[in-house]
């Protein structure tokens, strides 16, 4: 994984350094609520847990759940997803529940296109694309509630600020607190890496939020990459990172499209 937002709310993050012992996930959260929506993993924990997954300790199976949040508090009423949500959710994947994108999940709450003043912001979401290689699969899930504007591969923009034309951008000193805008990504494949080759892909993977959000990257966002692999098939690494760009821009757009 790779964290270059200014503003990130993450747990568990830091094991997944290339430097670091574990090589394994049981599970990716992304949440709503801001770092109160962290908890969310506590549920998923405890579920998995229940299973007999995780790092084997004297002390009982630890599941290992990197977890990031966007903070969507104002638009959300204050919502705060918390351990009951997180279970409701690891049962809904392990059971093959429709997957749908847009306004839910993690994304219910998003927003998009706040640069130009955050009283012009328009709705974001939840967006997923994949592309493939040979045998090898890429797919990307994004939570987009950017800053910036969504924009296709010619600029035009998707999704973006309803300031009029000529609006400064940034128009305050500080119009927004660190942690308030937030692009979160996981991508997986079905091909075999190592852990740094899964950085290579998470640092790609930034690449396509540059391409698909104008600005990205900024000192109020908090975005963060998550990458899985898991390792069925032979595949080429920097074919591989080629995709991931491509994959993780087209999940940004499918959000607001």
């Amino acid at each position: 994984g790779e964290v270059r937002g200014g503003a990130p709310a993450t747990r568990e993050t830091a094991l997944l350094d290339p430097s670091r012992l574990v090589d394994q996930v049981d599970a990716i959260v992304l949440t709503g609520g801001s770092a109160f929506g962290l908890a969310t993993a506590d549920g998923v924990m405890g579920h998995l847990a229940a299973q007999e997954r995780g790092v084997a300790t004297s002390g009982g199976p630890v599941p290992i759940v990197p977890t990031a949040a966007v903070f969507d508090l104002a638009p959300s009423g204050g919502e705060r997803p918390g351990p009951d949500e997180g279970v409701a959710a690891a049962v809904a994947a392990e059971g093959g529940a429709p997957f749908e994108t847009g306004r839910v999940g993690a994304g219910r709450g998003a927003t998009v296109g706040k640069w130009r003043g955050p009283d012009h912001a328009v709705p974001g979401g939840l967006g997923s694309a994949s592309a493939g290689d040979g045998d090898a699969v890429v797919g990307a899930l994004a939570v987009v509630n950017a800053i910036g504007d969504v924009v296709a591969a010619d600029g035009t923009v998707l999704a973006g600020s309803t300031a009029p034309p000529g609006s400064p951008a940034f128009p305050e000193p500080q119009p927004f607190r660190p942690g308030e805008n937030t692009t979160l990504v996981v991508v997986a494949t079905n091909a075999r890496l190592t852990k740094a080759d899964c950085h290579l892909l998470a640092v790609s993977a930034h690449h396509g939020l540059a391409r698909s959000l104008h600005p990205s990257h900024t000192r109020f966002d908090g975005d963060v990459v998550f990458t899985l692999a898991t390792g069925a098939v032979d595949g080429h690494l920097d074919r591989l990172r080629v995709l991931t760009t491509e994959v993780v821009a087209a999940a940004v757009r499918s959000a607001v499209t």
